[in-house]
């Protein structure tokens, strides 16, 4: 990295003006022109940052109130531990949203690292996020202050944790921007709202677990842990000053601002690597020499058709975004929900079958994945049967991971209960539910096709919401109707006494979850060969 200054390192040359206050501006400039670019934009934003600032008053509140209660430290020390957390998960999942986090933009400027880190960290300043996380601390500082030593500790305390925290997001930012300029950090921001929908889930399933054992008690232990931790270190000073435990105070003080300089450290050394060495663009990657044709999973799929569009699906649901992010969240969702209902105690091994509704609906809409590349797969079709092998092959990708994913569910379902005798028929209902949800996914790829986005975080094309409801309702219920006859044996084995018996609902529904996924696809394939047409413009539309 050329560079026009004498001065030593880490030092602008004499008169040179101050970096601080022209990344400052350059904040403000770039908050302000943003919300020029448009009056929705403008509102959202106006919006935003006014529910975000009430919520943060009332907290701010809430924290003073818990002043003088015997667990105040705790919450406040483990409050501040998940305000870090989520400053440090930030960047990795929305790296678009404040254009500063990417220092590769910098790269041709004359700028020494050290010197940048403090103007950038000045520029992180400014914005609701971190008025948002003064607010917490500054109320977390207040709860747990109850002497004029641990005041004076607090004013210490309160800006160097918000400094720790601003620096963690800067830190991981400048260390993972290769990764966030990529592809493969595209995905994680798409993933981002399962992350936040699994969050939610754990600490839902944590205060009910917290309701039920006695109280904020239960916190304490680890409280006494996180409380040594920086940033949450600093707010424990202030707790810790105020019980009289100075040197405590000192320690745990010392343990934040340590935590500081080794962010800053690190946030210049990534910035150091970032504007000196050369990225993946620049360098030619090595010929390897191998010919990768046939290995791996190419290598186990069956020969012809088949296994191209079994291949293909598999590639669509590990390399584009959005079908990516559909899988995981039907993964993790489909898992979660029968598992924390089990560990609660109120959950039953009937909920096992929440796994292979999730999975099974990844057969809706089948081509609206493809966006306007489907034209080539329609020039592939000229019959039903060639749309009957298109459809059974999709399905048969999408069995290669429901199968053993709807077995495993059905498992940990009936162990986390503990009754391994409903086993076989919660599995046999599970695998029924599969085979209705293919059959009527196919029905409904053909008949209710609409558009994916390729270029927003919707999901559903502007105008085709309809037809989306459609598709996803109308198929659910048509399959829940289906699955009848399972549902009306296991009931008449229950009330006739038959008990031995049930372990014949489990051979009853693979036969019976084949037979209809098979009648659903040969119902789906002259359906899909007469609509190509209107298929195609449909699923062209986003």
């Amino acid at each position: 990295m050329s560079t026009t200054y004498d001065a030593p390192a880490g030092r602008t040359a004499p008169g040179s003006p101050s970096l601080t206050p022209v990344f400052v501006r350059l904040k403000l400039s770039l908050l302000r022109n943003g919300l020029r670019q448009s009056g929705g934009r403008r509102a959202a934003y106006i919006t935003s940052a006014v529910l975000a600032l009430l919520f943060a008053a009332l907290q701010l509140l809430g924290l003073i109130a818990l002043r003088g209660d015997a667990h105040a430290g705790t919450v406040t020390v483990l409050l501040t531990a998940v305000l870090a957390l989520a400053w440090a998960v930030m960047p990795l999942f929305f790296p678009s949203g404040d254009e500063t986090l990417d220092p590769t933009r910098l790269v041709m400027l004359p700028l020494r690292p050290r010197s940048l880190i403090v103007a950038l960290l000045a520029a992180s300043l400014v914005g609701i996020g971190p008025l948002f996380t003064l607010c917490l601390v500054l109320g977390s500082a207040i709860a747990v202050a109850g002497s004029w030593a641990a005041g004076a500790v607090a004013a210490v305390a309160v800006p160097l944790t918000v400094l720790v925290c601003v620096a963690l997001a800067r830190a991981v930012a400048a260390a993972n921007t290769r990764l966030l300029t990529s592809r493969k950090g595209r995905d994680l921001a798409v993933l981002s709202g399962l992350v936040i929908a699994v969050g939610f889930q754990v600490v839902n399933f944590g205060a009910q677990r917290i309701g039920d054992s006695g109280g904020l008690s239960t916190l304490d232990p680890a409280a006494d842990v996180v409380r040594w931790l920086p940033p949450a270190a600093a707010i424990g000073a202030v707790d810790s000053a105020a019980d009289g435990a100075y040197g405590r105070a000192v320690l745990q003080l010392l343990l934040t601002a340590a935590a500081l300089a080794a962010l800053l450290y690190g946030w210049q050394r990534s910035l150091t690597r970032l504007m000196t060495s050369p990225d993946g663009s620049t360098v030619r990657p090595a010929d390897t020499g191998r010919e990768k044709s046939g290995a791996g999973l190419a290598g186990l799929l069956p020969e012809g058709r088949t296994g191209t569009v079994m291949l293909r699906t598999l590639r669509y649901a590990w390399r584009d975004p959005k079908t990516k992010t559909a899988w995981i969240t039907s993964l993790a969702i489909g898992l979660i929900v029968p598992l924390f209902n089990a560990l609660q105690g109120h959950g039953t091994v009937y909920f096992a079958s929440f796994g292979a509704f999730m999975l099974g609906a990844q057969m809706y809409n089948q081509f609206g994945q493809d966006t306007s590349a489907f034209w080539m797969v329609v020039q592939t079709i000229s019959s039903s049967r060639d749309a009957y092998l298109e459809l059974r092959a999709r399905a048969l990708a999408i069995l290669l991971v429901t199968l053993p994913y709807t077995v495993l569910v059905a498992v940990v379902t009936a162990g986390a209960i503990g009754d391994w005798a409903a086993l076989p028929e919660a599995l046999g209902l599970s695998l029924g539910l599969l085979g209705a949800m293919l059959a009527t996914g196919a029905v409904a790829s053909a008949v209710f096709a609409y558009s994916i986005p390729q270029d927003s975080r919707k999901n559903v094309a502007p105008g085709q919401g309809g037809i989306a409801f459609l598709a996803i309702t109308g198929g659910m219920l048509t399959s829940g109707l289906l699955c009848a006859p399972l549902i009306a044996l296991v009931i008449w084995l229950h009330v006739a006494g038959h008990h031995d018996s049930l372990w014949l609902v489990l051979p009853a529904g693979v036969v019976y979850g084949a037979l209809v996924a098979y009648a659903g696809l040969r119902a789906a394939a002259p359906r899909t060969a007469r609509r190509l047409p209107e298929i195609l413009t449909a699923v062209s539309r986003g």
